[in-house]
């Protein structure tokens, strides 16, 4: 059974029993496509999808302001703070830009934390040629797909591509208190790649381990029964070695 909630302007679906683990999406953060890793999840978690925008709730087509990765880790922290019981803590996964969301979540809020995965979080300034990685990946994403900037968006697609990209990618993680509960997770398939990359130098950056998960930037999509296997192995083993 999938519940929906409000906490005052935070979107929120709950479906599962278990141990919380709190889901980011990517791109603007409308949870499409994540429903059949969210029912494989649901087996062992009581999954808590963020849509930190509200675009499956409602809100899409609605002007939306440029995004900041503060507003959604602040929101995140809302969310934890309305469905955790007094005094526990729950586990994260952020795709993409709401793997870039929840390493600020670890870096502001690590007390209500018990893991953290983030899976390929494009804030590729982080590398030594980062500018230049950064400009050639706003190239490949803007130009004619890119949304005119007054009002946004009808699409979610549309809506990261003029209000998300631009200040996610432009963001630099802050350093984490105790990187023993931070994962990095990129795609097998993405090798080679700015984005596996980025996410390794982020692991050795930040302290935190470094994972390869099925598929490529998209893994949890297109491999979705291995994907939530895989990354409730790396929660169990975090939980077991900090117990």
């Amino acid at each position: 059974m999938t519940e929906t909630a409000h906490e005052g302007r935070d979107h929120y679906d709950v479906t599962g029993e278990g141990p919380v683990l709190l889901v980011l999406p990517g791109g603007a953060g409308h949870p499409m496509g994540l429903g059949p890793l969210v029912e494989r999840l649901a087996t062992r978690f009581t999954v808590v999808t963020y849509d930190p925008l509200g675009l499956a709730h409602g809100r899409l087509g609605l002007p939306v302001p440029e995004q900041r990765v503060a507003d959604w880790s602040e929101g995140a922290h809302r969310v934890l703070a309305a469905v955790l019981p007094e005094g526990g803590s729950a586990h994260v996964f952020g795709l993409s830009s709401g793997g870039i969301a929840v390493l600020d979540l670890l870096a502001r809020h690590p007390e209500r934390l018990a893991h953290v995965v983030a899976h390929e979080p494009p804030c590729v300034t982080v590398l030594p040629d980062g500018a230049e990685r950064r400009a050639e990946l706003l190239g490949q994403l803007d130009g004619p797909k890119r949304s005119p900037a007054e009002g946004g968006s009808a699409t979610a697609m549309g809506v990261f591509l003029a209000r998300v990209l631009h200040p996610f990618t432009a963001y630099t993680p802050l350093a984490v208190e105790d990187p023993t509960r931070l994962t990095l997770a990129a795609g097998a398939d993405s090798q080679g790649q700015l984005l596996h990359r980025t996410t390794e130098f982020l692991s050795g950056r930040l302290g935190g381990a470094f994972a390869e998960f099925p598929g490529g930037h998209l893994g949890a999509l297109d491999h979705p029964v291995e994907f939530a296997d895989l990354l409730t192995e790396t929660l169990r083993s975090s939980a077991r070695t900090s117990s």
